[in-house]
């Protein structure tokens, strides 16, 4: 996975002081940089994404205050059962994030995202150790972000980042547990089979991610970490699980939406579209 191993390299941060009539805050989640066995939580400057504005590496979510604009969600999407009778997450959407945030650890931790995520698997809870279970009812995979609000005061905007940190909040104490608590057997199965997907195209798909996404990706691949994880996850889901791909990219969309900046999805989308075709043609040369 030689293509995978980059450096992260923080953008520095303006000093620069924002405007006191209007302030811009992006509605964006926390999202950890590695993926501890236990619950602390420890979070990456270059990616912590609550506190600077279309610099981060995950979207989120919609955040209801009055005073806000609300964000863009996808209304017409089909309200899956996120909890099963176990207690635990039972969406393939629940699968596909998962596999996806290991995969961008394995990115930035130099590992192999299957040994990280069967270490996981493995992982001994420390002592005293207590998984909140209600939290699996207040996230929402199927929530999406919007373009950052625009606030009139700093009131509003420190009730507007109070919410975001609670929002972070679940979604840190759901995505470090331990992978058996959060979800069920069948889940943990599915992410499994994607993750050998991802790990046996890696090279292969490298040459052709390489092709088909915009120069300034390929200029900066340190800062389209998360896109480019994206990349790799639905196209060997396509090609190695045979998943429809009307399915594959529409998830890998919503992904993007949730979790990554501006034109991202509209890219992704269109870098897929033109994988998919490639596939489409490769299987009719073979038959001829």
């Amino acid at each position: 996975m030689e293509g995978v191993l980059l450096p992260v390299c923080p953008s520095p941060s303006s000093s620069s002081a924002a405007p006191k009539p209007r302030i811009p805050i992006p509605q964006r989640s926390s999202f950890p940089s590695s993926l501890p066995t236990h619950l602390s939580l420890p979070q990456n400057a270059a990616f912590s994404l609550r506190t600077s504005l279309r610099t981060s590496t995950f979207a989120l979510a919609p955040h209801e205050t009055p005073v806000l604009d609300k964000p863009d969600n996808n209304s017409s999407s089909p309200s899956l059962p996120k909890i099963d009778k176990t207690g635990r997450f039972c969406s393939p959407r629940a699968a596909r994030e998962l596999a996806l945030s290991i995969i961008y650890a394995a990115c930035l931790e130099g590992m192999d995202p299957v040994r990280l995520f069967e270490k996981r698997m493995n992982a001994r809870r420390e002592a005293g150790y207590k998984f909140n279970e209600e939290k699996l009812l207040e996230y929402n995979h199927m929530s999406f972000g919007g373009s950052p609000v625009t606030v009139g005061s700093d009131e509003e905007a420190n009730e507007l980042l109070r919410h975001i940190e609670e929002e972070s909040a679940i979604e840190a104490e759901v995505l470090t547990a331990p992978p058996k608590l959060v979800y069920n057997t069948l889940i943990l199965r599915f992410t499994k089979k994607l993750l050998v997907a991802v790990r046996d195209t890696w090279d292969s798909h490298v040459l052709v991610i390489n092709k088909i996404v915009p120069q300034n990706w390929k200029n900066e691949p340190a800062g389209k970490i998360l896109e480019l994880s994206i990349l790799h996850l639905a196209m060997s889901e396509m090609e190695v699980l045979e998943t429809r791909h009307q399915i594959v990219i529409n998830e890998a969309v919503d992904l993007a939406k949730r979790f990554c900046d501006g034109a991202a999805p509209r890219i992704i989308n269109g870098c897929l579209r033109t994988f998919f075709r490639e596939l489409e043609l490769e299987a009719s040369n073979n038959r001829v």
